[in-house]
C-alpha cells in the first residue's frame, strides 16, 4: 500500500485494528499516504474512543451512533477523495463496503502490502509513572 494514491480515504473495521499489533503504528504509516484515516464499528462509540485513546489513535472520523453502511456512506459523501478503502475481516466486511461503493481490503492482505504486523495489539509504550490521570475518575 506504500506509495499509493494521497487522494484516499481508508476506514478500518474495529476488529481489523485489533488484529493488528501495533494499530497506532500502522495509523501514522497509513496517515502517509491517505489523506483521511478513521474508524468503523457496530460498537457503541465509548468502545471505539476507549481503543483509539489506549492506542494513541487520532482518527479522522468514526461511526458514532450511526450504523456501519450508514457511516461508510456518510463518510464518502464527506470526504470527496479519489478512492476510498474499508479493511475488514470477514466477507461481511467486504459485502458491506460493495454496497456502500467502498472498496474492500482483508486486514491480511492490508497488512502484508503494508509491511504491518498482525497479532494482539500491544499496549502503547508508557511514560514514567504510567498513563494514569489524576483527573480522570
Amino acid at each position: 500500500m506504500n506509495g499509493g494514491s494521497g487522494d484516499m480515504t481508508l476506514a478500518f473495521e474495529l476488529a481489523a485494528l485489533k488484529e493488528l499489533a501495533y494499530p497506532d503504528a500502522v495509523f501514522t504509516d497509513a496517515r502517509q499516504w491517505s489523506e483521511y484515516v478513521g474508524v468503523i464499528s457496530e460498537k457503541p462509540t465509548y468502545v471505539v474512543t476507549n481503543f483509539c485513546r489506549k492506542h494513541r489513535i487520532r482518527q479522522d472520523f468514526f461511526s458514532g451512533p450511526r450504523g456501519r453502511e450508514e457511516s461508510l456512506e456518510n463518510v464518502k459523501e464527506q470526504f470527496g477523495t479519489d478512492r476510498h478503502v474499508f479493511i475488514g475481516t470477514e466477507d461481511e466486511d467486504a459485502d458491506l463496503a460493495e454496497r456502500a461503493g467502498w472498496e474492500y481490503l482483508s486486514v491480511e492482505d492490508a497488512a502484508e502490502a503494508a509491511d504491518w504486523d498482525l497479532g494482539d495489539p500491544d499496549p502503547p509504550e508508557t511514560t514514567q509513572g504510567g498513563d494514569q490521570r489524576e483527573d480522570w475518575p
